[in-house]
């Protein structure tokens, strides 16, 4: 028998959790309304009762929305998955659900710009303690756990310099710990990745980036456990309303179903543009883990079916060099979003981690002269044409 839960990524991504109405339409419906009615005031209680199935508000049950949830979740090999408005509310979410006055969370001092500003600039202000460490540095985990310590969180690949962090051995110090393991699977989706299946307890996504696939709409997701995603997170997510909209679920619904191929295709790009620039004499080094001499090489071998579609490289001559390369570019976009069909480049220093300050993004190795490039679906030679002018 043709076992679903046996069923590759790729194909989970089309076929998982159809749902088709009295009219039998073959593309997810588009379920655009606020609430929903009932044919009794006794049926609408015992839907609101959870005595009955049925929908009740679109903030929090919508047909639409829990397609995409559910075949994430199958992606992922999660049991729960709840969608928010955006990968930030997706990481507000997951804080104000698992952490109270007096917690403190363990994190990679490479992390999104923004990650590290909710982190600092407001989470604090309700008495939780942030401390970063290297994320490839495991004995620096170790040291830095404390008593207090209720969450490790992690990217990998890091952004922007793709520093891959041993998920297996990170769920097994924050385990003994006691605490939990959230790892952002932004980079790579469950097409590349799935922390979960090494030990991870969570998984934070901007669905944004590579799962929408072509930079249309805005959304995220937590995913993990039945109980503490399913009922704790989706509480939360109830209440306070950083919900998904339907028409941005559908188009995500969309993007799953060509996400195994276009990952593919982004990795196969990316590994051929990250050998040409370690070719090239203006480029001082490159940040990819698909290249032999990147540290943690086997490692990604190890937990990745590709090295994804995120090159970044230091540029000699730094900003000066940075920027004139990124001026002279005439197809690749210049902005700090990711996952696109068509390839982007910016300028970590001064966009994507700006706010984090000089001294911070020092410590992280973000230095002036660093670029990020993340690469579409375009031809690789064509990309590669048009960084020609800005290195000669």
């Amino acid at each position: 028998m043709n076992d679903r839960r046996h069923w590759s990524e790729a194909t989970q991504g089309i076929r998982s959790a159809e749902y088709r109405t009295e009219l039998r339409e073959h593309s997810p419906a588009i379920f655009a309304t606020s609430s929903f009615v009932y044919d009794s005031a006794g049926q609408a209680a015992r839907v609101f009762a959870s005595e009955e199935p049925g929908y009740i508000y679109s903030r929090f049950t919508n047909p639409t929305v829990e397609a995409f949830e559910k075949r994430l979740a199958a992606m992922e090999g999660a049991e729960a998955c709840v969608a928010t408005a955006s990968g930030m509310a997706a990481e507000m979410t997951l804080l104000m659900t698992l952490l109270r006055s007096g917690d403190h969370v363990l994190a990679s001092r490479t992390l999104f710009g923004s990650t590290i500003s909710l982190f600092n600039n407001y989470f604090v202000k309700f008495g939780v303690e942030f401390s970063y460490v290297d994320p490839c540095d495991l004995d620096a985990w170790r040291v830095g756990v404390r008593r207090n310590t209720r969450l490790l969180f992690a990217e990998t690949p890091t952004n922007p310099l793709c520093e891959i962090v041993d998920i297996a051995a990170l769920a097994e110090i924050a385990h003994k710990a006691g605490a939990l393991l959230c790892v952002d699977n932004c980079f790579l989706t469950p097409a590349l990745q799935q922390p979960l299946r090494f030990g991870a307890d969570l998984v934070i996504h901007s669905a944004t980036k590579f799962l929408d696939g072509q930079g249309r709409c805005v959304g995220g997701a937590v995913l993990g456990d039945r109980k503490r995603v399913g009922e704790e997170v989706f509480s939360f997510m109830r209440t306070a309303g950083p919900c998904l909209s339907p028409f941005n679920a559908w188009v995500f619904l969309k993007g799953l179903e060509t996400l195994a191929l276009r990952m593919q295709a982004h990795s196969a790009g990316a590994l051929r543009l990250a050998q040409w620039l370690a070719g090239r004499p203006q480029v001082a080094k490159v940040y990819y883990p698909g290249l032999p001499d990147h540290p943690q090489h086997a490692l990604a071998a190890r937990q990745q079916r590709a090295g994804g579609g995120i090159v970044s490289f230091d540029l000699k001559g730094g900003k000066d060099a940075a920027f004139k390369l990124i001026d002279a570019t005439r197809m690749l976009s210049i902005t700090a979003n990711l996952g696109d069909t068509r390839t982007t480049i910016t300028h970590p220093a001064t966009t994507t981690h700006h706010r984090i300050g000089a001294e911070a993004r020092a410590r992280a190795g973000i230095g002036d002269g660093l670029v990020r490039i993340a690469v579409g679906l375009e031809d690789v030679d064509d990309i590669i044409a048009d960084l020609e002018p800005g290195l000669s």
